[in-house]
């Protein structure tokens, strides 16, 4: 064989090697994944004191056998508040580098997943693939960050719908910081990076604007959404005639609902909207998208008997709950598809520009062939270089 040849069959060896090893690493993630699903709703049973210990504090944890490669990883269950300062239950997974820490510890990641609907087995930790939904996990765990994923509060275990509630949201996201911290075997640090797509975009923003106050043991180091649900008005405003609003809603006013007192659903939704939102609100948005739009889409043009953007109390509620009303103390990256239609992306540059004129540095990425679902993916390389140049 000529040498030539020699050096590109040594290097397709070298290649079907490293993807087997792949391949291989991938079927016993999977494998572990199929041996924890027997008994798994146990996990998310809480004991009788669940939510008494302060904010962060760790109730259960358990290790899970499909971890992925070369890391090690978590169920977590652990306390947070809500938006009324009421104690309260979250889920999520916690995710290792098997590499060593640095002296100091890791930098933890505080990941804030999209919508994946507001039922409890809507939970991305209690899916059968936990950490499918957490874009740029690879490249992160690579960089030697610990990443911790929320379910939010209401999913994977009990507590109040919390869609869209961005204090109750922010909390959760912060609050699994301080669970991380507390898994010895992590090595988790103070300094924090918070990162999420769409409803955890605007989970990510209230976190950080709310850390000073809720979690000023933490360092936040920087901020980064990919098509957040920022503000909430302009994302009603512009689905208010179609199914993308509908389902959004019908999540979305529930959870407000029975947050606030003073906005009972019947003072938004049509008599036909208030018979079809408990049933929508049962389904999962990734696994039952068709059976959810085949439910809403007869309410198009027939969802709600005034418009939220303009309608007291609805109107106050989504402008308490969208991002941007104070400035935060770090980096912000914002990712926006110029192919996306649901989050509009002349919003998001306007919210960009909003952050900015706060005094935030921000930095605004349009990626021109990305859709909603892309966008988070398609931002990972643009991400990873912007926090190798703000991140120590």
């Amino acid at each position: 064989m000529r040498p030539g040849f020699r050096f590109v069959a040594a290097v397709i060896a070298g290649i079907l090697a490293v993807t087997g090893a792949v391949v291989a690493a991938e079927v016993a993630r999977f494998a572990g994944d199929a041996l924890e699903r027997p008994g798994i709703d146990a996990f998310y049973e809480q004991p009788a004191d669940a939510a008494t210990g302060d904010p962060g504090t760790i109730v259960k944890t358990d290790p899970l056998l499909g971890a992925p490669l070369a890391a090690r990883a978590w169920r977590i269950m652990y306390r947070t508040t809500t938006a009324a300062g009421e104690p309260v239950v979250a889920t999520g997974v916690l995710v290792v580098p098997l590499l060593p820490a640095p002296p100091e510890g890791r930098t933890v990641v505080s990941w804030g997943h999209p919508t994946t609907g507001a039922a409890r087995d809507c939970a991305p930790s209690y899916a059968f693939d936990p950490f499918s939904l957490i874009e740029g996990l690879r490249a992160l765990l690579d960089r030697g960050y610990a990443v911790v994923a929320t379910d939010y509060v209401g999913m994977g275990t009990d507590g109040p719908d919390s869609y869209l509630v961005g204090i109750t949201g922010g909390n959760a996201v912060l609050d699994a910081v301080r669970a991380a911290r507390a898994v010895p075997e992590a090595r988790a640090s103070d300094r924090v990076i918070l990162w999420g797509h769409s409803q955890g975009g605007q989970a990510v923003l209230f976190a950080a604007e709310q850390a000073p106050q809720y979690a000023p043991e933490l360092q936040i180091q920087a901020v980064a959404a990919a098509a957040p649900a920022a503000n909430l008005a302009d994302l009603m405003s512009a689905h208010l005639d179609d199914i993308s609003g509908v389902t959004i809603g019908s999540y979305a006013f529930t959870a407000f609902s029975e947050t606030y007192p003073d906005a009972p659903l019947e003072s938004i939704l049509t008599p036909a909207a208030l018979k079809t939102v408990p049933q929508m609100n049962e389904l999962c948005l990734l696994s039952n998208i068709d059976e959810l739009h085949a439910i809403g889409q007869p309410l198009v043009g027939d969802f709600t008997i005034a418009d939220p953007t303009t309608a007291a109390p609805w109107s106050d509620l989504l402008a308490e709950n969208s991002a941007g009303a104070t400035a935060f103390d770090a980096p912000l990256f914002l990712a926006q598809g110029l192919k996306d239609e649901l989050v509009v992306p002349k919003d998001t540059a306007a919210f960009a520009e909003h952050e900015a004129g706060l005094g935030i540095r921000v930095t605004y990425q349009e990626i021109p062939f990305a859709t909603h679902g892309t966008v988070a993916l398609l931002a990972i390389p643009g991400l990873m270089q912007w926090l190798d140049r703000h991140v120590p």
